[in-house]
């Protein structure tokens, strides 16, 4: 049985143009709002011709029953559920001789962050992003708008158990590193000549620390001025481009 999510709702113009740029194969259904003129959305409509995607013109209100109070601008397309590829069958498939890189979130909750560190890893050549089954954001329309229609373009590995998975990337020639404020070495030290997988905990309580105990490094980001920690999202986006300048 694949492994999914329930089926979502993405909107805004932006967002619509990626997802038919890059996973139009999971676009079911547009609606528009009719009071829009054609001219308005003329790529997304020629898109979805080539794609044989079906429009359908309806008043505000059902976008509103759709979506709810956002800005949704004019436009709401419902996807497939994203699949998420299976943990075991997606590290028989790496090619660790390269050196490639992961993100481990665990329990990221606030889909703003977790759409937000999915664009990232994308940009930054990540080559997945794992995440547990429970106590994780789904790929939601908040994370999809977030991620700027990205979340399809970097491969989403769910794991039923994190600490586990982390075991057997071991095992597979991984090191491990989790970002802890308490963390004994620099995140500048970092040392990017093998393959790497990096833990960004929970944005309210950090790595559980059964979890730590399982991590080779604890990294730290060097701040100042007292400021203790940084947003998930923030650290993970710095994390990903220190490895990426260090390649």
């Amino acid at each position: 049985m694949p492994d999914t999510d329930s089926n979502i709702y993405i909107y805004g113009r932006n967002p619509m143009l990626e997802a038919l740029t890059n996973e139009a194969d999971r676009i079911e259904k547009i609606f528009v709002r009719d009071s829009l003129r054609d001219s308005d959305l003329s790529e997304i409509f020629r898109l979805a011709s080539q794609h044989r995607i079906p429009i359908s013109h309806v008043p505000g209100t059902k976008l509103y029953d759709l979506v709810g109070s956002v800005n949704d601008q004019g436009v709401v397309a419902l996807m497939s559920a994203v699949r998420y590829r299976n943990f075991g069958e997606w590290l028989d498939s790496i090619d660790t001789s390269t050196y490639p890189a992961i993100l481990l979130l665990d329990e990221i909750e606030d889909p703003g962050n977790f759409g937000a560190i999915l664009r990232t890893a994308a940009a930054a050549g990540m080559a997945a992003v794992l995440v547990p089954k429970h106590r994780q954001a789904p790929v939601n329309a908040t994370v999809y708008k977030t991620s700027a229609g990205t979340a399809g373009r970097i491969p989403i590995v769910r794991a039923g158990n994190l600490n586990q998975a982390i075991l057997k990337l071991k095992e597979a020639g991984f090191w491990i590193g989790g970002l802890d404020t308490e963390g004994t070495q620099s995140l500048w030290e970092l040392d990017v000549d093998r393959p790497l997988a990096f833990v960004i905990g929970n944005e309210g309580s950090g790595i559980r620390q059964k979890t730590l105990e399982h991590c080779d490094y604890h990294f730290r980001i060097p701040m100042e001025n007292n400021v203790e920690s940084l947003n998930a999202s923030v650290s993970a986006a710095l994390l990903c481009y220190e490895w990426k300048r260090k390649r």
